[in-house]
């Protein structure tokens, strides 16, 4: 019996389901299925039904599942401690928050020096990340707050504010189109790009509107941080085409913001583990980055939705 067999219980248990324990865990479907047949085997009982192929907890999973509930509880309690230990004493209580690396670079410097200043005793972790690794860290439980795509897919993160914005066109000063009141495809024709990853959402819309319009892109850097991308723009290497609310955090590299049309929407998320009670101090965290980012970039950059 392992710590990953527990929580593949548990999440099967609360769920109903594999693949619902699977997506909650950022795992796959298999993965939890064997997982559950070895916890079977290690404690020697029935704990599933098995009809049409699909699992059904017994008698015996029901009476053990509360037990099993604590026994993570317990565990992640000691690891919440040992980190502690390790960053902050006895006497401190540690928080982590796992971000971009265009939010923790410009916006956590000011939120942490405040946030720290009314809270001697806690000590903070900022770790940075990609959307996918921040998911994985606040399902892992090693980041208590994290900023990821919205809406995400994953039924173990709870979204406690969303923020939307728009796509923009980054230029640097005295580019031919910063007179424009507008950029679209039809602009960016034989003009030098820089543009993030293909994997990213944000470029496959991008993609898709050039395809639309008969153009391709005339690429000259390819970046997987909207801060590179402005860096490079502001260099004069091309223009970008990236998250707005990133960008205007990052106007103070040299960069101006134009509005692209055709409008590309693009939200994010403050996300928190599931099912539990929500941390006032995790909340608080939350609610300073976004009045931090609003001060950065602007209160038109990006509009606010709390569920």
């Amino acid at each position: 019996m392992n710590f990953k067999q527990l929580e593949a219980f548990v999440a099967f248990m609360t769920t109903g389901s594999t693949i619902e324990a699977a997506q909650r865990l950022g795992t796959s479907q298999p993965a939890v299925s064997r997982l559950l047949s070895q916890f079977e085997s290690d404690l020697g009982l029935p704990l599933f039904l098995r009809r049409k192929g699909r699992l059904h907890p017994s008698s015996e999973a029901e009476a053990l599942l509360p037990d099993v509930q604590n026994m993570i509880l317990d565990a992640n309690s000691l690891q919440r401690h040992v980190n502690q230990l390790r960053l902050g004493g006895l006497r401190r209580t540690l928080m982590r928050v796992q971000l971009p690396s265009s939010v923790a670079q410009t916006v956590m410097p000011a939120v942490a020096e405040s946030f720290l200043n009314d809270h001697p005793d806690v000590a903070l972790e900022v770790l940075v990340g990609t959307y996918e690794t921040s998911e994985a860290a606040v399902l892992g439980r090693e980041a208590d707050l994290a900023l990821v795509r919205s809406p995400t897919l994953n039924s173990g993160l709870e979204t406690v504010a969303r923020l939307d914005t728009d796509a923009v066109c980054i230029v640097p000063p005295g580019h031919a189109l910063e007179a424009l009141p507008e950029v679209g495809p039809g602009d960016l024709i034989g003009v030098d790009m820089v543009l993030l990853g293909r994997q990213r959402l944000l470029r496959q819309q991008i993609d898709h509107v050039f395809r639309q319009g008969g153009m391709v892109p005339q690429i000259r850097a390819e970046v997987h941080a909207v801060e590179m991308a402005c860096r490079l723009v502001a260099r004069g290497i091309g223009v970008s085409v990236v998250n707005g609310l990133f960008a205007r955090l990052c106007q103070d590299m040299g960069v101006i913001c134009k509005p692209f049309a055709p409008r590309i929407g693009y939200s994010l998320g403050m996300v928190t583990i599931a099912g539990e009670p929500r941390s006032p101090l995790v909340l608080e965290l939350s609610r300073r980055i976004i009045d931090e980012m609003s001060r950065m970039a602007g209160s038109d950059a990006f509009t606010l939705v709390e569920p």
